[in-house]
């Protein structure tokens, strides 16, 4: 997390390592941040010490907390009816943004993307969590599907054999 690893190693050096491994030019974090693209060249070249504004805007950019939502990826057949919603999950709503994908390079892309995004959480097939968790830093949550879930496919299934 950067905000850790700020206090840890200091801000430039936390700054760059995140930079490298969400895959974030500093023209992105830029306008992720509403900070000029100089400034962020002047603290990443240590020219410049930041001041706690742009810290704050920049650690916001990186790790979004605030009107965060928990990404689906999953085929558009499934998402479509969950598009954009909020979903009440115990005492609090939790709202979901779909990401289409039918292959499994698909769904990395659509984690990766998802997380630069504001995802605070991911939710995926089984086959696809173990991978996407590898890639991403947010909680990962498999799609678990129930009896009814799999006795309509088996219905199905029977009436195409017929």
């Amino acid at each position: 997390m950067l905000s850790k690893r700020i206090f840890e190693s200091g801000f430039k050096l936390a700054l760059e390592e995140e930079l490298t491994r969400k895959r974030v030019s500093i023209k992105e974090l830029a306008e992720l941040a509403g900070i000029p693209p100089a400034t962020i060249y002047k603290i990443t070249s240590g020219e410049r010490d930041p001041r706690f504004s742009t810290v704050f805007a920049i650690v916001n950019a990186l790790e979004p907390r605030e009107n965060g939502f928990v990404a689906i990826i999953a085929a558009k057949f499934l998402l479509d009816e969950i598009e954009s919603k909020m979903i009440p999950i115990g005492k609090k709503e939790f709202r979901v943004k779909g990401y289409p994908a039918y292959t499994m390079e698909e769904c990395i892309v659509s984690a990766v993307r998802a997380e630069k995004e504001g995802a605070r959480g991911i939710v995926c097939a089984p086959i696809l969590a173990s991978i996407i968790e590898k890639v991403v830093d947010v909680p990962v949550a498999i799609i678990k599907p129930d009896t009814k879930t799999i006795t309509d496919a088996l219905q199905s299934l029977q009436n195409r054999m017929e």
